[in-house]
């Protein structure tokens, strides 16, 4: 189940290098329209979707729990078509949403930002100043965005597996490279270990999903671990009635085998 995740700039050229890359192996793009289109089936607008969709937080204290809700269920979506396998993600921190499984090809596109200004002002027919204030923004939010959510710098290359700068590369080599490179023998090897580990994280963040819609929960920073299918909690919580309620909403998960409870009741 080879899955490809491509991270990219703003007019550096990452659109139709994916979708060439998606056409020549037959595999499913996980883009923004796909995220659209699944939105009201995992209880998302499309007005939290324009507000949040690789974005950094608003760190407004009453919008915070709904804005994480919100952006664990556009996660969830990701993981939920990674599952299928034969998948290529665009953006959304695809290659953070799955850490620790070796199959996956991790990408990057980039070009100097002057180069990505002249492209989108040509692309969009704008001004350049106009464009330049656009791409300069895109970075900011799309580099806030994987820092708050996953702490990683968004521009270091040892993060990813092959990094195009596609003023030097054509699209179509780029294509090349990628479409060889899924085909590598090592990524194949460990391609069978990937989807128990990926059932893993699904059921990770639906338990994440259940607690910050839960409205008995209040203290939301206790830790979820998945191994097999099997839950454990630990941390701590401030009542024995929220202790109850996070093992309860873990039990009620689909595919869930058990849950181990190490909660402590911390009363402030």
């Amino acid at each position: 189940m080879a899955i490809i995740t491509i991270s990219r700039e703003m007019g550096s050229g990452g659109i139709p290098i994916v979708h060439h890359i998606a056409e020549e192996l037959g595999y499913t793009l996980v883009d923004g329209d796909v995220i659209r289109d699944a939105a009201e089936d995992y209880d998302l607008s499309q007005e939290a979707l324009q507000q949040i969709d690789e974005k950094p937080p608003a760190f407004v204290e009453n919008l915070d729990r709904q804005i994480e809700l919100n952006m664990n269920r556009i996660q969830l979506i990701v993981l939920e078509q990674a599952l299928k396998g034969d998948v290529v993600i665009y953006g959304r921190g695809g290659q953070d949403l799955l850490p620790d499984i070796s199959s996956v090809l991790r990408v990057r596109v980039i070009a100097p930002f002057e180069e990505r200004v002249e492209r989108w002002a040509q692309r969009e027919w704008i001004d350049p100043d106009l464009a330049r204030s656009l791409v300069r923004k895109s970075d900011q939010q799309r580099a806030g965005f994987i820092k708050y959510y996953f702490d990683r710098n968004w521009t270091n290359p040892i993060e990813y597996d092959i990094v195009i700068n596609t003023i030097r590369i054509s699209n179509e080599t780029a294509v090349k490279l990628i479409t060889e490179a899924i085909k590598d023998p090592y990524l194949i090897e460990k391609a069978h270990i990937c989807k128990s580990k990926i059932q893993d994280l699904i059921i990770q963040k639906k338990i994440q999903i259940a607690r910050l819609d839960d409205d008995r929960i209040k203290d939301i920073w206790f830790n979820i671990d998945v191994v097999d299918c099997h839950v454990t909690l630990s941390g701590h919580v401030y009542s024995e009635n929220e202790r109850q309620a996070i093992i309860s909403d873990s039990e009620k998960v689909e595919g869930v085998l058990g849950v181990t409870d190490n909660l402590k009741i911390v009363n402030y």
